[in-house]
């Protein structure tokens, strides 16, 4: 299995063995952040630093200013690495060791964005405003993403694109100082949550025929137990949870709601894949391969958004699935995704940093199951921030996938046939 890792510009840049030491786990790709959100990051060893503060969604890498010249919204570039072009330097770095770059681009999470233009983000059916969340349904919002996308994508260097968070996002978001913990609230009443009901989404549920006061009582109602503190049902997964939107909401208005998130998610998602590829011909790249990072599950959200399998493997070259659960969830998650056409790619997203919750000890085992479920490549998370020991596991069993596949080397760089 091609197995490639996630890595920040950061992990690289002033840190000279670092293209060596990943070389040398086995891997084949490095996905590498060029448009990311805010975040603090671990460089357990790094020369120079251990802590790094990304304050806020940013680029990294020099925008074009004729791309964005009188443009409401447009992106943020970095100032806490010095370095004009962090995700060029490191790209160049990682090649000449061998290891093929694909650009990680984050779109529809944006909390600086939001703070900036406050009339542009998901509402939920309360009127509180989720800054983190862009409504993708607004026009401006779409044009910026496509842009974003096909600018941040397309680097010099990049022989692919993951795009993460390419549709709705919602409630979910690992906010600093979070405190919304106190209330369980399960799928159904995050999907619940993340409802967006700003002006253009209630014209949209308008035009299916729901109003804006039919849908604010009934997601009201089906929420007050939660706040009461009695959880809704979400028993059975995926499946499980639809049903019991339906159930609360009743069939035809939860239809509606989805009908409107599917079409504007399948808008964007289009245009952007489209965007990238058209800037992909522009820039002389052959065999650019897009992915997404997506949930088969249409009606949820977040950094891997719902997307029916079918639709996602029509538009992109492949999909990023995660696998961050149990067995169960894992077959869940990737089952859906078997049926797929000749030559998509079904990449597996494993957390390989054991303070995180991810097990790189059981790699080879989870690599197998996945690949038993149809999953052609992995992606490990992440090789910037995993521990001494993590990234010893993870060699271990990249040596060890390596010999009961006869040999083939995981690092040798073959690429999959892309697709017409």
């Amino acid at each position: 299995m091609r197995t490639a890792a996630f890595l920040y510009p950061w992990d690289v840049v002033g840190d000279p063995d670092a293209p060596a030491r990943l070389a040398e786990l086995g891997l084949a790709q490095v996905t590498l952040a060029a448009a990311y959100h805010s975040t603090r990051a671990l460089t357990p060893r790094h020369p120079h630093h251990r802590i790094v503060t990304a304050r806020h969604s940013a680029v990294l890498y020099p925008p074009d200013p004729d791309r964005w010249a009188g443009r409401q919204l447009r992106p943020y570039p970095q100032d806490w690495i010095a370095d004009p072009d962090p995700f060029g330097t490191a790209a160049r770095a990682l090649t000449a060791a061998g290891l093929e770059v694909h650009s990680w681009v984050v779109l529809a999470h944006n909390s600086r964005l939001g703070a900036d233009h406050p009339a542009l983000v998901v509402r939920n059916v309360y009127g509180d405003r989720y800054p983190w969340a862009p409504c993708i349904a607004r026009p401006e919002v779409r044009d910026h993403l496509v842009r974003l996308a096909a600018e941040a994508a397309v680097r010099p260097g990049a022989r692919g694109v993951e795009l993460e968070s390419c549709g709705w996002y919602g409630l979910a978001h690992l906010h600093g100082h979070d405190k919304i913990g106190g209330v369980g609230l399960g799928g159904v009443a995050e999907y619940l949550m993340s409802l967006c009901c700003c002006p253009v989404c209630l014209a949209g549920y308008a035009e299916l025929g729901l109003g804006e006061g039919e849908l604010r009582a009934r997601v009201g109602r089906a929420l007050e137990p939660v706040w009461a503190g009695t959880a809704l049902p979400d028993a059975g997964g995926r499946a499980g949870e639809w049903a019991a939107v339906e159930e609360l909401l009743g069939p035809e208005p939860a239809g509606a709601v989805r009908a409107w998130r599917d079409r504007v998610a399948g808008e964007l998602r289009r245009a952007v894949v489209d965007a990238v590829r058209d800037a992909a011909a522009r820039a002389s790249v052959d065999g650019f391969r897009v992915l997404l990072h997506a949930d088969p599950a249409p009606h949820r959200c977040g950094a891997n958004p719902g997307v029916a399998p079918a639709a996602a493997l029509a538009c992109a070259d492949g999909v990023v699935v995660p696998c961050t659960g149990d067995v169960a969830a894992r077959a869940e998650a990737l089952r859906p995704f078997a049926e797929r056409p000749a030559g998509a790619t079904v990449a597996a997203n494993l957390t390989v940093v054991a303070g995180m919750g991810g097990r790189p000890d059981r790699l080879a085992a989870d690599a197998a199951h996945a690949a038993s479920l149809g999953a052609d490549e992995l992606r490990l998370y992440h090789a910037g921030l995993a521990g001494p020991a993590d990234l010893v596991a993870v060699r271990g069993a990249l040596r060890a996938l390596n010999r009961s596949a006869g040999g083939r080397a995981q690092g040798s760089g073959a690429k999959p046939a892309p697709r017409a």
